[in-house]
């Protein structure tokens, strides 16, 4: 696999921060990647080079955790990303549970293998918005919902990191 070129250097690229610390991560026209690590998929969205605006991209479906890696770091290359926001499922009384915990570890694990910045999002109630504004605006049905709510939670996820990198 490539090596990843992005940051000042490779001390910086294992690096987990703040999300409005990414830009300084980031080479001029490097973007973000934005992830919803689910048990059996991963949504994944993308920036804009200016870091304005996030995208749905892709879902990958997961299976064992190296080929789960190698089609992220596809990705990655693919797409010029200097980056990751991950969505980070804390309970809502703040805490991290379970799931959190294995967010965690599937980003411990990548970061060993491929460096790279990343940030953690709060993603408390993402999918659920998602979903409601799938339902509410675009009436889409519970099949068509269920092809697109990763990605879309994964740009929902990534917009807000977005919005606290402007600010």
């Amino acid at each position: 696999m490539a090596e990843y070129k992005g940051g000042d250097d490779v001390s910086s690229a294992m690096t987990i921060c703040k999300p409005a610390a990414l830009k300084d991560h980031l080479k001029p026209g490097e973007c973000l990647l934005g992830l919803d690590v689910g048990s059996k998929t991963i949504g994944i969205a993308i920036s804009d080079r200016a870091l304005i605006i996030a995208s749905p991209l892709t879902v990958i479906q997961r299976t064992k955790f190296t080929k789960d890696a190698d089609s992220l770091w596809r990705l990655i290359l693919d797409n010029n990303v200097g980056a990751l926001c991950v969505g980070l499922p804390v309970e809502m009384n703040g805490t991290e549970g379970r799931q959190a915990q294995s967010v965690r570890t599937f980003v411990d694990n990548f970061q060993a293998i491929h460096s790279i910045p990343v940030a953690f999002w709060d993603e408390r109630l993402s999918t659920v918005a998602v979903e409601r504004m799938m339902i509410q605006e675009a009436d889409l049905s519970r099949r068509k919902r269920a092809k697109t709510v990763d990605r879309a939670a994964a740009a929902f996820i990534l917009q807000g990191a977005l919005e606290a990198i402007r600010q």
